[in-house]
């Protein structure tokens, strides 16, 4: 593995010379604007390890995304390699259908202190609900971003990270009751602790959520990519492009359906990848929005 190969990767040409924010802040948003949050290995017939060389591969040298377990686990890796002070955690995702956080720790994030200041950095959860940048891990603090306002808030030892969404302008009408379009003003997203992972602890999560039928992942089809000004995702043959603050207070989405002929000429297209393998698209629905 190598970091520079990895920065071309992304497009990050910055300064390295510091370990401070600002330099944590560049390099996570070249990350999550190159490299999409992505199950499709899934969908193609692959399967998807915890082994860090596996995920270097596949998003360095084959430029595809990944899920947080590859995204995070490599962003870690770069950030340590640099000499940041990381830290992996675990966190239980929110499940909006059911109104409940999940039972198992599915979700893979990275705390990094800078000066005695501790943040959180997850560059795997996509779409609306993907910061764009390190959050400092203080309770109750509003962290405005452009994706929305993003919180903190600790209970006896408990984090709760959640999102305060703009209103939606749908500009396809036929799409406004779409089960992809969050409801909630304010979105619970996931929970964690500050107890000390290892990407071993998360051996059993890797195999579920891509072998069972009650997993999102095998339900689902997905891609999305940050972009400058927003994000698009691919959630089975459903294409959305959502720009941020498109008025006050209001985030313009558009949708496409597209049929099956046209699903890895846009994969090509709007988020870099090339499959090797083909592509089973689905979209069950409920359990995720955007």
């Amino acid at each position: 593995m190598n970091i520079e190969e990895y920065f071309t990767r992304t497009g990050y040409k910055g300064s390295l010379e510091k370990l401070d924010l600002e330099t944590l802040t560049a390099i996570f948003q070249h990350h999550i604007w190159a490299v999409p949050f992505e199950n499709l290995s899934i969908h193609c017939g692959e399967t998807i390890t915890l082994d860090l060389d596996q995920a270097y591969n596949k998003i360095v040298k084959k430029k595809r995304g990944g899920w947080c377990m590859e995204n995070n686990q490599l962003l870690s890796w770069v950030l340590k390699t640099l000499g940041y002070n990381t830290t992996i955690l675990g966190a239980y995702v929110y499940n909006p259908k059911q109104n409940v956080y999940g039972t198992y720790m599915t979700h893979l994030i990275v705390k990094v202190v800078i000066d005695g200041k501790a943040y959180i950095v997850d560059a795997g959860f996509g779409v609306s609900y993907q910061m764009w940048q390190p959050m400092e891990l203080v309770s109750g603090k509003d962290q405005p971003q452009t994706p929305g306002i993003f919180r903190f808030t600790e209970d006896n030892g408990i984090w709760y990270y959640e999102k305060i969404r703009r209103k939606q302008y749908i500009a396809n009408q036929s799409f406004s009751n779409s089960d992809l379009l969050e409801k909630q003003e304010c979105r619970k997203i996931y929970l964690f602790s500050l107890e000390p992972q290892t990407v071993k602890d998360f051996e059993f999560q890797c195999s579920y959520l891509q072998t069972s039928p009650d997993s999102l992942f095998t339900k689902k089809s997905i891609c999305t990519l940050q972009t400058t000004d927003g994000f698009r995702a691919l959630i089975g043959w459903t294409l959305s492009e959502t720009r941020y603050n498109y008025k006050e207070n209001m985030d313009l989405v558009e949708f496409t359906t597209l049929k099956d002929e046209e699903v890895e000429e846009t994969l090509r297209e709007k988020f870099g990848i090339t499959l090797e393998n083909k592509l089973v698209s689905i979209d069950i629905k409920g359990m995720y929005t955007i």
